[in-house]
């Protein structure tokens, strides 16, 4: 195995950043932790990937990989767990409905909501010069508010996207209704909620008079502008399954697959859910407990929040001596500082279910891979769990190499400033090759 650093990589400080060239569609709804577009062309060409392939994303997010592909004439698959993230993708790949007609009917949508929150006395700024509300505001049932990060959205916020919610929904016109409400996903997390990312989802101070109709409608525009531009540019398919990546090979059919290029999660304490969980809640993807359990347990295990009694993910790697030997030193670790919190005492065991999930996934993937096909694996280091170093491009490689695949370069993608450590973390790819034959059982 070598170490490689691809060639034409921009600044360690612009590696993640989305180029203004690649704004097209890509900006619709993006993940705060997303990969950037250029990363996918990237590896894209370094494959050799033509019209005649089929790419996978097996952790799509927000679909960067399938909107890279479908621009650039590329047959793409992708795999989401996360109902809301699964929906963006979808929809980030359906570059169908008319760019006029989308315009028009958000208009008419638009048009009803102002009315109904003029009768509210809300209207969609500056409830307090409007001398205060003629009617009760609206909110969500109680179990399904208490979902919520608490203090993410306002109160008259709320009452105005649930105002404009009913109206997409009474004027509902199936070849716009997704993307509107895509565009709304998009316009809580970045005008009408309370969030901010650093990459870590907060809460920041109170927005309570946030408009909800303007800058939804002003999404929309951005949607329509992109849907003009790429008028003729949509023959290539892109479709997102939402399925577990652990299961691809009940998604996809055999020998399908030439080349993969995606970022699954890393073994750190982010609770992926959490970043979605303001649109997740609204756009009603998750309504209960229940909900969110089933989601969480879709999801590869890279957190403590998302273990569960029953997993079994770690049997995967039992006996695999690095693993054991990082969940050992984490547990010593625990020990000697005295950590005895019930999340504490979890870590040694997450970092083997996430190990362990990964593992589950690669050997799932093989009957869905062609011969020679080549994959790319974006992830990185991590010492979240009481500072112990996860190496893990190289502990992902040691495992793909026990089942079968070549391991033919870890990458350097760029390097970033661990919080609790200050420590300089490497991101990297992790490149394989699948050389083809009948996987054997492991």
């Amino acid at each position: 195995m070598t170490q490689a650093i691809p060639r034409s990589r921009p600044a360690n400080g612009e590696a993640n950043r989305l180029l203004p060239e690649d704004t097209a569609v890509h900006n619709w709804y993006r993940f705060v932790l997303s990969f950037p577009p250029h990363l996918v062309r990237e590896y894209l060409e370094r494959f050799d990937v033509t019209p005649d392939s089929t790419v996978l994303d097996p952790f799509c997010g927000t679909g960067t990989t399938l909107v890279e592909c479908k621009k650039l004439g590329v047959p793409c698959v992708g795999i989401e767990a996360n109902s809301m993230s699964h929906f963006a993708s979808q929809v980030k790949a359906d570059w169908t409905c008319s760019h006029k007609g989308l315009l028009r009917h958000a208009r008419r949508v638009a048009d009803a909501a102002l009315e109904q929150l003029d009768s509210d006395g809300v209207g969609d700024v500056s409830i307090f010069s409007a001398g205060g509300v003629s009617h009760p505001l609206r909110s969500l049932p109680n179990e399904t508010h208490a979902l919520l990060l608490k203090g993410s959205i306002s109160a008259v916020p709320l009452h105005r996207t649930l105002v404009l919610l009913e109206k997409i929904d009474q004027l509902r016109h199936d070849s716009y209704y997704s993307h509107e409400r895509l565009a709304l996903a998009n316009a809580l997390v970045t005008s009408i909620g309370n969030l901010h990312f650093g990459p870590e989802v907060g809460v920041a101070p109170a927005k309570t008079d946030a408009a909800a109709i303007s800058p939804w409608l002003a999404q929309v525009g951005r949607m329509a502008d992109d849907l003009e531009a790429l008028a003729g540019r949509d023959a290539s398919p892109a479709v997102a399954h939402c399925a577990d990546s652990r299961e691809a090979v009940r998604t996809l059919p055999r020998h399908s697959v030439s080349a993969v290029i995606t970022s699954p999660p890393y073994p750190n304490e982010k609770d992926y859910t959490r970043i979605t969980r303001l649109e997740s809640v609204l756009l009603g993807f998750i309504r209960t407990k229940q909900d969110l359990r089933t989601l969480k347990s879709r999801l590869v295990r890279s957190n403590t929040r998302g273990v569960y009694k029953g997993d079994d993910d770690d049997l995967w790697v039992e006996g695999h001596p690095a693993i054991g030997a990082i969940a050992e030193e984490i547990e010593r670790r625990r020990v000697e500082l005295g950590k005895n919190s019930g999340f504490e005492r979890m870590y040694a065991r997450v970092t083997k279910l996430y190990f362990g999930g990964m593992a589950r996934h690669l050997a799932d993937l093989r009957a869905c891979l062609r011969p020679g096909a080549q994959l790319a694996y974006v992830v990185g280091d991590q010492a979240s769990y009481l500072r112990v170093m996860i190496r893990t491009a190289h502990l992902l490689a040691g495992i793909a190499e026990s089942l079968g695949y070549q391991v033919e370069t870890i990458d350097l993608f760029r390097t970033r400033l661990a919080t609790a450590t200050r420590q300089q973390l490497r991101e990297e790819v992790l490149v394989l090759r699948w050389p083809g034959g009948r996987p054997h059982d492991d």
